[in-house]
Order: structure tokens, then C-alpha cells, then sequence
């Protein structure tokens, strides 16, 4: 495996950084992507598949660049937020999507909030260079908008934690090795003071994990079930009891990761960017169909989605300049996923609005599945629509930012307070 670690730092001059980026990318990057790049993702995804960017990927996860403002300790090159968008700026034409997201938002946000550095150590370098993928145990089938009410138990066991439970809508479960896990230590307080947050090995007996279909024919989300799976006490973050105030930091890191602009390259969210959506009305108009880029109501509808998402990259912005000062993001991060499940659902619409009829008849045989046949257009419209549910649902997230920013009081609750187990549960 070749050393694609590149030799800059924080003190890098931005004029220097961009040219060792650029030569990164020529010695690095095949040149069938590099190639590719100038015609968008498509051109990509024509000559790159996911078999060869996997196998790829290492030589990426080495370079520093999967997470350039970590320290160089944990993976990163430890540049200041500034340099981190020229370097993004030089990758983004070439579509190198992070492999292990949930790993690199969920489980590094607590790390770096809560985690010793002895956990810091051993977990982030693996998750940077894909080595260990992880996913999130928290929802659960009684236990999804109101998160703290869950009833996964974790019972300690000399010097580990027995876990007996059941977790549902785990994203990318099915190729996970480790979890961030969410369980009640304490039944006999209220609800959120109860709970503790672990890492949890899911390469074990006791881990049982069952896939999940979805609307676009494919697999994203599992159920996991827990009978008698063991966590070390070395794998718990933060406190006994303490594990609500460890998952905000999971929770804000998730709802930053779907506040983005499209799938990323590795299907977060669904569909592509407003750049992609820009490239598709433009080249409808090239074939010289009506309802693209030539048309004055669909530029407009184009640029009011365009001004959204500039918007919500300033949001964002805010929020990984907090999480680089070593603050945990508070309602910023609920503001981007408010604005963000909107939005990405409005542009995947309009993406399919454009195709027209194409949307709605596609060519499929015997040969090829459901999931494959569908247009990309059509994937991306379907996969958004779980973006007001997944991570915190809008209604949730409105909530908060109620009553956190607008300061409006709490709806009443005749069990606030009341210890877990008396609280009555569906």
C-alpha cells in the first residue's frame, strides 16, 4: 500500500495546500476518473464502480484528506476549517464520497466530545481509512421521535455490559462491524437519566442483524437484535447514566451529515445536488425537449432551490467550525435539518418533474431488478422521502428549535419527571 499521506499541515500557505492537493490527485487518482470528472458524476459512475472504488479507497483513507481538519493522530492532516475548503473544493469534481459516514458524523462526534483519548486512539484512525464501518443502535420499535424512552437494557457484569434489546432502522447495519449503542443502565429515574452510551463489537454471539427493504427495491436499513452481546466497560463513552448528553453529540453529527447537498456519492440522503440538477435541465434542453434549462419558470424553480442550498452550506459551515473549536453544536444543527429535508425532497422532485415522461416508464427485462432498472432520478426521489423521518424528524427538530432558540415553553407532559419504569409505553 503506497504512503498517500500528504506532508502539509496547519501553517500550510492555502496557495501551497492547493498545489499539493492537485498533485495528490494526479499521482493518486486514476486517470480514467480524473478524465471523467469533467463530465459530473455520471461520467464517474460510468468508468468507477463501487468494486473499484472500495478497492481504491485505502490510498484515499491514508492521504489525510477523508477528514482533513482531524489531528494528525486520529487520521486527519489537523487543518484549520479555512484550508479544509480548498482542499474539498480540489476533490469535489471527482465525487470521492467518505465510505463510512455514520463512523466518521455519529461515532467520531462523541468521541471527540466524550471519548478518552485512549478510545480516540484506537477507534477514529480505523474509521477514517474505512477499516471498520460502523453504524448507530438507538431507534427502536417503541422508541423512535421520543428516543429517550427506549428500553434496551445494559446490565454490568464484573467488568463488561450485558445488553438484551431490540434496535430498528439501522442504516447500513448489514456491513457494520461496530455500533454506537444507547441503553438503559438505570429504569428507576427519569428517562434520559438513565441511559448510557456504549461502542459495541457486532461481530459477536448475541448480535443478531435482519435486513429491511425499502421503497427503491434495495437495502439500507436492518433491525438488530441483542441477546446476552457483551460491551467491555473500556467501550463506554462518558458516564454511567450519562449516555443522553454523549448521544447529543451522535444526534447533532447525524442531522449535519443528512444537512448536505444530495447523496454525497454513497446514498446518504438521496439523489444529487442542485449542480446535478442544473446539468440535467441543461442537457434536456440540448435535446431539444421542452421543460429544461431554456425554459424561464423551470430556471427560476432552479435558482430558488440553488439560493436554498447555499444557504444551508453557510449552516453547515457553522456547525463544523463549533465541533473544530471542541464545542458540541446545539440548534444549528436541527436549523440544517429542518431546512435540509425540505429542500433535498424539493430538488429531487424537480428532478423528476423534468424527466417527465421517463419518470414514470423505464426499461427493465428479466435480467435486471427493480432496484436497478429505476432511473436515478427516480431512486433519488423515493430515497428523500425519509429525509423529514431519518436522523430526528422535522416535527422533532421544530421542537427544539422552539424551544431552545424562540424560548417557547415545553408542551406539558404528566410524567416529566417520573422515574422509567412507571411511564407507560405502547
Amino acid at each position: 500500500m503506497p504512503d498517500s499521506r500528504l506532508a502539509v499541515g496547519a501553517e500550510t500557505p492555502g496557495d501551497e495546500l492547493v498545489a499539493a492537493v492537485q498533485a495528490w490527485i494526479a499521482e493518486y487518482v486514476p486517470a480514467a476518473w480524473r478524465e471523467a470528472a469533467a463530465g459530473g458524476s455520471r461520467a464517474i459512475r460510468a468508468v468507477r464502480s463501487r468494486a473499484d472504488y472500495e478497492a481504491w479507497y485505502p490510498v484515499f483513507g491514508r492521504s489525510g484528506l477523508v477528514a482533513p481538519t482531524w489531528p494528525i493522530e486520529y487520521g486527519g492532516l489537523d487543518l484549520p476549517p479555512a484550508s479544509a475548503r480548498l482542499v474539498e473544493a480540489e476533490l469535489r469534481p471527482y465525487n470521492l464520497g467518505r465510505l463510512n459516514p455514520l463512523g466518521i458524523h455519529n461515532a467520531a462526534s462523541a468521541l471527540f466530545a466524550h471519548g478518552t483519548e485512549e478510545q480516540r486512539l484506537r477507534f477514529l484512525p480505523p474509521i477514517v481509512r474505512a477499516e471498520e464501518i460502523w453504524c448507530q443502535l438507538f431507534s427502536e420499535p417503541g422508541a423512535g421521535s421520543d428516543l429517550a424512552s427506549l428500553s434496551t437494557r445494559a446490565i454490568l457484569d464484573s467488568e463488561e455490559w450485558v445488553v438484551n434489546g431490540q434496535k430498528v432502522w439501522t442504516t447500513w447495519g448489514f456491513a457494520a462491524d461496530f455500533a454506537v449503542l444507547l441503553a438503559r443502565t438505570d429504569p428507576d429515574v427519569p428517562k434520559r437519566g438513565g441511559l448510557t452510551y456504549f461502542l459495541i463489537d457486532l461481530h459477536q454471539p448475541g448480535v443478531d442483524i435482519r435486513p429491511l427493504r425499502h421503497i427503491t427495491g434495495e437495502v439500507d436499513f436492518c433491525e438488530v437484535f441483542l441477546d446476552g452481546a457483551r460491551v467491555p466497560d473500556t467501550q463506554r463513552v462518558g458516564g454511567v447514566n450519562d449516555g443522553w448528553r454523549v448521544a447529543g453529540a451522535t444526534l447533532s453529527g447525524e442531522r449535519q451529515m443528512v444537512s448536505g447537498s444530495g447523496s454525497g456519492g454513497v446514498d446518504r440522503i438521496g439523489g444529487g445536488g442542485i449542480a446535478g440538477l442544473i446539468a440535467l435541465a441543461r442537457r434536456i434542453s440540448d435535446s431539444g425537449r421542452p421543460g429544461g434549462w431554456d425554459d424561464p419558470v423551470v430556471r427560476q424553480e432552479l435558482m430558488t432551490l440553488y439560493s436554498e442550498d447555499a444557504i444551508r452550506g453557510w449552516t453547515n459551515l457553522r456547525v463544523r467550525a463549533l465541533l473544530r473549536a471542541g464545542r458540541v453544536p446545539g440548534a444549528e444543527s436541527s436549523v440544517g435539518k429542518v431546512a435540509s429535508g425540505s429542500l433535498n425532497q424539493r430538488t429531487q422532485m424537480l428532478a423528476t418533474d423534468l424527466l417527465g415522461a421517463y419518470a414514470t416508464a423505464w426499461a427493465a427485462d428479466g435480467e435486471t431488478s427493480y432496484a436497478d432498472a429505476l432511473p436515478y432520478e427516480v431512486k433519488g426521489m423515493l430515497r428523500s422521502r425519509a429525509n423529514t423521518i431519518e436522523g430526528g424528524t422535522t416535527e422533532v427538530n421544530k421542537n427544539i428549535l422552539a424551544e431552545r432558540v424562540l424560548g417557547l415553553p415545553r408542551e406539558p407532559d404528566p410524567w416529566h419527571g417520573k422515574p422509567w419504569r412507571e411511564v407507560p409505553r405502547s
